[in-house]
């Protein structure tokens, strides 16, 4: 009787194993068209700055300075042209309070390669640097994401194929023993 039943969790996992995944990808939403506004996004980023540049906080400064670049990139999977403004009017910022910057975290090295990676590349090489960058890491993530499927795929054929060896196993088993009772 177990055997009976062994053979017939076989052929039923053997048959769940060679449908497949049917399930059907739920509908999605219709994306929201996201504006954003190079002139409010960049005023909120100066007011930071002027913020710091006051309060002469060099290692504020300097995380207001990362999250432009953070700024940027969320802009350019909107607009590339918008984050082009975005910099452009930051920069403008930054190379009229060069001096006031200087005064109070001219030795701070951090803050010097943030500001002048910020303010030396024009707008265009700054947003086309982090497009590539954001596009390269997309593909690694695609083919990750591959290399996965792949290997999900394999482990599901190797996991029916052995089932089916056993299931023949165990068919063979039962004749042979059937066969032995019978005398035959």
């Amino acid at each position: 009787m177990k055997k009976v039943l062994f053979v017939m969790m076989a052929a039923v996992t053997m048959g769940l194993a060679s449908c497949g995944n049917k399930a059907q990808a739920p509908a999605e939403a219709p994306e929201a068209e996201v504006t954003i506004d190079a002139e409010e996004e960049a005023a909120a980023t100066i007011s930071q700055l002027t913020e710091q540049i006051e309060a002469q906080d060099a290692n504020k400064l300097q995380e207001v300075l990362a999250s432009i670049q953070e700024k940027v990139k969320e802009i350019i999977g909107t607009n590339p042209e918008i984050a082009k403004e975005y910099i452009t009017k930051v920069q403008e910022f930054l190379k009229e309070n060069a001096d006031k910057i200087k005064a109070f975290a001219g030795e701070n090295a951090a803050v010097q390669a943030a500001l002048s990676a910020i303010t030396e590349a024009p707008a265009e090489s700054i947003v086309s640097s982090l497009s590539s960058a954001i596009g390269a890491a997309g593909d690694a993530a695609g083919e990750a994401v591959e290399n996965a499927k792949d290997a999900v795929e394999d482990a599901a054929s190797d996991a029916a194929d052995a089932a089916k060896d056993k299931a023949g196993e165990a068919i063979d088993d039962a004749a042979n023993k059937a066969k032995d009772a019978l005398g035959i």
